[in-house]
């Protein structure tokens, strides 16, 4: 059934997606007219019960990502037992000792910041980010895309739960956008031939508030701490070496994450059981069409070795809602095309450098052999004895360099 055309219209209720919806809600709850905005998600997770099991699927989120969901009221409703800050971020090449001078550290304490940032589960950022859209008078609908038509004033979206009109649809529905496809946006993709292996684990040396992450020959390891004690395991490793990885017994696999990360945290015990996932690239060619935006994994996909996808996608949902409600509030179309442009160059611009740093990273530093390579691995402990070029990646890191959505630039005024 048709109903009353939607401002905006979210497809996709993941952190990112939830979190776009959040912000346009509470941006304009004290306008002339608040914008009605409202989600499409058909696969919206249970709440958490406080004594469940911390989750496999987590992510390092910066202090933008803070700062914007706090905005929202949505940090408030992340359990602290279940957030994880961390103060440091030990980096080094598997031809040095974990803990030599040659690894590169960084320490919250050089950007003169309490932590670099938190661990947190995906399923719990997720859901606090959606209810705190709905505390705002937000609508989330449970269904999924069937198909999209963009008309001059409006686009029709069918649903499996009707037929539902907006002003703007945004596709935050991931890597395998149905918006992206059904507006005809192409995208650059490629195959990083690796595969993440993801995983808790019990470790018999305290993670000491520290992610560890080791370069190695066929791929990256590393180790991020969790508010339990324990750590995630995300494994990048090459298709060839990932396979008899996850055919391993459980002991066997321990014995392997205890010799390839070198003992760093003494023995390894698993937690739970072995998640993976194919890695590859994608960079949407527009992120922009006709009434149409693209936001997180729907606009671009990079490598997870610096923890960055979530961080990115939250600034991309503060850089479009910060465009949006301004635009509205001076009675402009949220869909208006020079809205959105102004949102691709900006977010554009801010995406490919940090695309083309990460895939060096895994280039040279997990697997090159070559003279640049090597070059790039001794670097790792000459930045290491640079304080100036440290202060330069953590601020980086925390997601606090570049062009900055408003929200992202100082914390939010606390009632």
């Amino acid at each position: 059934m048709t109903t009353e055309p939607w401002d905006v219209l979210i497809v996709g209720g993941g952190p990112v997606g939830a979190s776009a919806a959040a912000l346009l809600q509470v941006a304009t709850r004290d306008a002339r007219r608040p914008l009605r905005v409202a989600v499409l998600e058909l696969n919206r997770p249970a709440a958490v019960p406080a004594d469940a099991p911390l989750d496999a699927r987590v992510s390092a989120l910066s202090r933008a990502s803070e700062r914007i969901l706090m905005a929202v009221g949505a940090w408030q409703q992340i359990p602290r037992s279940r957030m994880q800050p961390y103060e440091r971020m030990r980096v080094w090449h598997e031809s040095v000792q974990p803990r030599s001078a040659d690894v590169l550290e960084f320490d919250a304490a050089y950007a003169g910041e309490p932590n670099l940032g938190y661990i947190v589960e995906n399923r719990i950022v997720q859901t606090a980010a959606l209810e705190a859209f709905e505390s705002a008078g937000g609508t989330v609908i449970a269904g999924a895309l069937s198909r999209l038509r963009v008309h001059g004033t409006h686009a029709e979206l069918e649903t499996s739960a009707g037929t539902l009109n907006c002003r703007l649809v945004v596709g935050a529905d991931g890597a395998r956008s149905s918006v992206r496809e059904a507006i005809g946006l192409s995208a650059d993709t490629s195959s990083y031939r690796q595969t993440a292996i993801v995983a808790n684990v019990c470790t018999e040396l305290p993670h000491e508030q520290t992610a560890w992450q080791r370069f190695l020959r066929t791929g990256t390891l590393a180790f991020l701490p969790l508010a339990d004690g324990c750590s995630s395991v995300v494994w990048s490793a090459d298709d060839a070496a990932a396979a008899p990885l996850l055919a391993m017994s459980q002991s066997d696999f321990e014995r392997e994450l205890l010799r390839q990360s070198d003992a760093v945290l003494g023995a390894v015990r698993l937690r739970t059981e072995r998640l993976s996932f194919p890695l590859h690239k994608l960079t949407a060619n527009r992120f922009t069409a006709h009434r149409c935006a693209l936001i997180g994994d729907a606009a671009h996909v990079v490598h997870p070795l610096a923890g960055q996808g979530v961080n990115l996608g939250l600034l991309d949902a503060a850089a479009l809602c910060e465009l949006i409600s301004a635009a509205f509030r001076m009675r402009e179309d949220p869909g208006a095309q020079t809205v959105l442009r102004r949102y691709e160059r900006w977010r554009k611009s801010e995406i490919e450098p940090m695309a083309w740093a990460i895939d060096g990273f895994n280039r040279h530093l997990a697997h090159g052999a070559g003279p640049l390579s090597r070059i790039a691995q001794r670097g790792l402990a000459l930045v290491n004895r640079t304080d100036e070029v440290k202060r330069f990646f953590i601020t980086r890191a925390l997601g606090l360099d570049g062009e900055l959505p408003r929200i992202a630039r100082q914390p939010p005024a606390l009632n």
